[in-house]
């Protein structure tokens, strides 16, 4: 005898077999009880989750010799037929390979007959959606007056393609994807009656290669029988179903979670030992934070994630260690470094950076702890005359009074004074001599000194700016002043110090002066203390 797959072994014969679509079942159930059932049902849902296995319990519940029924009794011959499907009063038709006008004109024509030995002539169109627009319209009128003994149950995964004159005629439902836990207990049951030993580990891992499909859980779990026989390895799922192992991604999480570097890249090695592909990985990691941030979020997970209940556990053991900020933080650096993977040359370097990123991540403080610590600070701060501000990423920014007498006030040299009345009459004559150094100073006299060769002394040398010069020392000094400019060898130089080089010094010493007492200060020694930071500009009021 042939083998027969498990998606057809096990495909329900009964609305109470059917998994994961209770919802449909009880609807259909009750209508066929209360004698209210439609002309024509529209099945829409994702691949294999129960919509044409629906349908032809659907045609046996109605056609049944024990009915109408809730359940088909699938012992009479019209069960069989339909079962087998042999049956010439239940007609199955691919809408791929039906598409045209004609096709469809064809059954318009044979549903005017009545059945030949069943209750109802019943029609069932799968991928509805891939008939042609002529053939919608030559449907269009025998769905708007269907004969009494004529019913369509239409399936498909795309209805947004069906024309909204097809869906008014039809009664919708929409099959779900089947959760995780349902998958598994299905699988459960159909390995406990083949004598399979399998944990739920692996059972896990396929129920979650079928992505909500009992149809794709069940082909899988065939390819891994074919491989493994009866006793099945967890290990030997890993390789041949290609999803990440579990314990894979527990490992790296809590390697990123706690801080360790070294974990976090031995694990990159081991997806690439195993020949993963790093992006795919990146996504199934990203899940995982997501599993984790759920948990840490909400009081009720279970109702959110489809998770298996050891799954769950596991994940909330090691969710209750880190802050759901701390979870928040390392799931963004890592949708963002998935994202930058599709056109990257080197996608396993993106991963290395970015969980080298999330491992050494510092911890950060609640906003109202922060906010509260603040106040405390500037309440300590009221009582000095210094404004501390603090700049982003916890870094000390710190306002101070200066201290340095401004050029020209009190206290200034006659020099210097002189210097200022230059720089209020004639600018460009002041922003020369303040690089000059002045070697005598008098009333009746002054000598400037200049480096040889330099700029400055070259253009006091030129007649007319030395002339301006004269005039604005008569002036100051109120009497004729007499005015020399000497050049300076190198030597000349060590003695002496210009204006310019002056304010350098004095603001330098200035800088270092405030800087010293900021550091000193307590308030900035606790401010530091709290936020973790550094000073890194001092501005002066």
């Amino acid at each position: 005898m042939s083998y027969v797959v498990l998606a057809r072994k096990y495909r329900p014969q009964t609305f109470a077999e059917l998994t994961g679509q209770e919802h449909v079942s009880r609807t259909l159930q009750n209508a066929i009880e209360t004698e209210r059932v439609a002309h024509a049902f529209l099945f829409t849902g994702a691949r294999g989750v129960g919509k044409t296995s629906s349908a032809r319990i659907l045609a046996k519940a109605l056609n049944c010799e024990q009915g109408p029924a809730a359940e088909p009794c699938n012992s009479c011959p019209v069960c069989k037929e339909i079962t087998d499907g042999s049956s010439t009063d239940v007609l199955e038709i691919d809408g791929a390979s039906n598409t045209g006008v004609d096709d469809i004109r064809e059954l318009r024509d044979n549903s005017r007959y009545l059945p030949s030995h069943s209750r109802y002539k019943i029609y069932i169109i799968d991928e509805v959606h891939m008939l042609s627009a002529n053939a919608f319209n030559a449907l269009l009128k025998i769905l708007e007056e269907p004969p009494p003994h004529v019913k369509f149950i239409f399936a498909t995964t795309e209805p947004h393609k069906l024309p909204i004159t097809i869906l008014s005629r039809c009664q919708r439902f929409d099959f779900k994807r089947i959760s995780l836990a349902k998958l598994m207990a299905r699988l459960r049951e159909i390995a406990q009656s083949e004598a399979i030993t399998i944990s739920d580990n692996a059972l896990s891992m396929i129920a979650r290669k079928g992505d909500g499909s009992m149809r794709d859980s069940l082909s899988c779990f065939d390819q891994v029988l074919a491989f493994c026989g009866n006793q099945v390895q967890d290990d030997d799922v890993v390789t041949l179903v290609g999803v990440v192992d579990r314990r894979l991604l527990s490992d790296l999480s809590a390697a990123v979670l706690n801080g360790d570097t070294q974990g976090a890249l031995e694990g990159v090695s081991r997806v690439d030992a195993f020949g993963y592909n790093i992006r795919q990985f990146a996504q199934e990691l990203i899940a995982y934070f997501r599993n984790l941030l759920v948990i840490r979020s909400v009081p009720k997970p279970a109702g959110i994630l489809d998770l298996a209940e050891a799954e769950l556990d596991e994940l909330r053991r090691q969710a209750e260690a880190h802050e759901p900020q701390a979870i928040q933080r390392r799931l963004t650096l890592l949708i963002k470094a998935e994202s930058e993977m599709a056109h990257a040359t080197f996608p396993r370097l993106l991963l290395e950076m970015a969980l080298l990123k999330m491992a050494t991540l510092q911890p950060v403080l609640p906003v109202q702890q922060l906010i509260e610590r603040i106040k405390a600070l500037e309440t300590s701060a009221a009582t000095t005359p210094e404004i501390w501000r603090t700049a982003p990423s916890h870094q000390l920014s710190t306002k101070s009074q200066p201290s340095a007498p401004a050029v020209g006030g009190h206290g200034a040299s006659g020099w210097e004074r002189f210097v200022a009345f230059c720089l209020e009459r004639k600018p460009a004559v002041a922003a020369l001599l303040e690089h000059g150094v002045p070697l005598h100073y008098a009333p009746d006299r002054i000598e400037v000194g200049f480096s040889e060769g330099s700029y400055y002394l070259t253009c006091l040398q030129d007649a007319e700016t030395l002339q301006s010069l004269r005039e604005l020392a008569a002036e100051f000094n109120h009497q004729p002043t007499f005015v020399t400019i000497t050049p300076l060898a190198p030597a000349d130089e060590v003695n002496h110090q210009s204006l310019v080089e002056k304010k350098k010094l004095d603001h330098e010493q200035h800088v270092k002066a405030i800087r010293q007492e900021v550091a000193e200060h307590p308030v900035v020694q606790e401010a530091l203390k709290v936020l973790g930071g550094e000073i890194v500009e001092i501005k002066a009021l």
